[in-house]
């Protein structure tokens, strides 16, 4: 049921996006305003998942994921029903938080539940795929449910999952939380630097998306998020209980996963993006027709996904991260070469396709692993937190950094002649520049990521020790 919520909230990141000309015409969205359809679902998400997995930590991992599932259908609901483009907006803001809520929540469950490390891979490993499938399948469900029913249920679709799940898991899976010391108080200027520090970092990104890099509109975000993230990481060194404890990030294959994890995601969102404007723009793909595109993508995505969680208590994390990695930068290139104005979907979309969605499948359940090394019961919440909030990071940056350089080179040469050739010119270019990602990301993966343990732990006891550690000095004062 875990593993079926977090499908449906990654499925939600993309479902939309295949919907918006038909939401734009029946809402009478801006062009600048339809953009936060997408914008406002990842700003939040990304801002509030790491305070999001420390208050699952601390108040209760079942509970906080509960709330975050009903605020999920509660908006999800107002998004089907929204009349005005100011609600519409509004809902998908809400859906974002919920899923700030609810995606860390899931995740810490598991990391705690399954004690022993070769299960707890397997576990991890489906959570990571499912995640990776429901990225993918999202936009084959947005074109079928667009052209066939109405915009409208690519909301309400949500709201079956969203009700099974707040009938079981409150009978089924048992409350988790973090130990605390008596008197052990809550790091509210922690919990607010970050998630200002987040939120100003992601908003500036998705304004790079739109302006030049040096308009204010994107360096007084950016900025000030930088300088809300700097104030928090000084004062969390200082305090007695921090909110986000520095040590952390002390572990080096931990942060490294978390890394090439938000580099693999700016590059996947920029591939869906790009391959969607030149199936409809280019070869005039329908809704539908765009969506079954993709089908061949979701199968190759769940066998690279099978193939990885299968091998990896074998092989280990890393020699598969890297083979992941350069493999999906393999695709990147292959479908980057393969688009042209004149080109088929058979002969120029769906090599690099299949490539990509194979390896880049590879890569999800083990960086869900390598982002979750050594954690304990104390912290499977933030680490879940962090991990989800750098693959939201990597989609925003994919958005801001990425896409606009499809986007200025057909702006540029728009006035050259044939439009096709521009067009699929310029996404092209979007796709050299991700496999590069991709590659470089390989790389680090290679030289900086350690190996991940599949030994058998208790994260509970861990957490108990931790605590005990921790209460012994006050102890001796008595």
């Amino acid at each position: 049921m875990l593993t079926a919520v977090q499908f449906m909230l990654m499925l939600d990141v993309t479902v939309v996006n295949i919907a918006l000309p038909n939401i734009q015409d029946d809402l009478d969205f801006t062009t600048e305003g339809l953009a936060w359809v997408v914008n406002g679902y990842l700003l939040m998400a990304a801002g509030f998942l790491l305070l999001g997995g420390r208050i699952a930590d601390l108040l209760g991992r079942r509970r906080v994921f509960v709330a975050g599932v009903l605020l999920f259908g509660i908006s999800s609901i107002m998004c089907g029903a929204a009349n005005t483009s100011g609600l519409l907006v509004a809902g998908r803001f809400l859906q974002g938080f919920g899923e700030a809520l609810a995606a860390p929540a899931a995740l810490g469950l598991i990391a705690v539940l399954f004690t022993d490390g070769k299960e707890r891979a397997k576990a991890l490993g489906i959570w990571g795929g499912l995640a990776a499938l429901g990225g993918a399948v999202g936009s084959v469900v947005g074109g079928l449910v667009t052209d066939f029913i109405d915009w409208r249920w690519v909301f309400y679709i949500n709201i079956p999952i969203v009700l099974l799940a707040l009938a079981v898991i409150p009978r089924l899976m048992p409350e988790s939380r973090m130990a605390r010391r008596e008197g052990q108080s809550l790091d509210l200027i922690g919990a607010f630097g970050t998630t200002v520090g987040l939120v100003g970092v992601v908003y500036g990104l998705l304004e790079a998306a739109e302006e030049p890099w040096g308009s204010s509109a994107v360096l007084l975000p950016l900025l000030g998020g930088f300088a809300a993230l700097v104030f928090t990481v000084l004062w969390e060194s200082r305090v007695a209980d921090p909110m986000i404890p520095l040590r952390f990030f002390k572990n080096r294959t931990r942060v490294t996963s978390n890394v090439v994890s938000m580099m693999s995601f700016a590059s996947f969102y920029t591939y869906a993006f790009v391959a969607t404007l030149y199936l409809q723009h280019v070869l005039h793909y329908s809704p539908m027709e765009t969506g079954l595109a993709y089908i061949p993508l979701t199968i190759a995505t769940g066998v690279g996904m099978g193939v990885s969680t299968a091998l990896m208590p074998r092989l280990g994390v890393k020699p598969l991260v890297v083979i992941a990695f350069f493999g999906a930068a393999l695709g990147q290139f292959i479908a980057a070469n393969g688009f042209g104005p004149d080109a088929s979907y058979v002969g120029g979309v769906l090599p690099g396709l299949v490539v990509f969605a194979l390896f880049n499948g590879m890569g999800f359940p083990l960086l869900i692993n390598g982002g979750l090394h050594e954690v304990t019961g104390q912290d499977s919440g933030l680490a879940s937190g962090v991990q989800t909030s750098m693959q939201q990071i990597g989609a925003a940056l994919g958005l801001a950094t990425l896409v606009p350089i499809a986007l200025r080179y057909v702006n540029d040469h728009a006035g050259d002649g044939n439009l096709a050739a521009v067009a699929s010119d310029g996404y092209a270019n979007a796709l050299y520049v991700a496999a590069g990602v991709l590659a470089v990301a390989g790389l680090i993966a290679l030289f900086l990521l350690g190996k991940v343990s599949a030994e058998k732990r208790d994260a509970h006891a861990e957490a108990a020790e931790l605590m005990a550690d921790a209460s012994a000095p006050e102890a001796a004062k008595v």
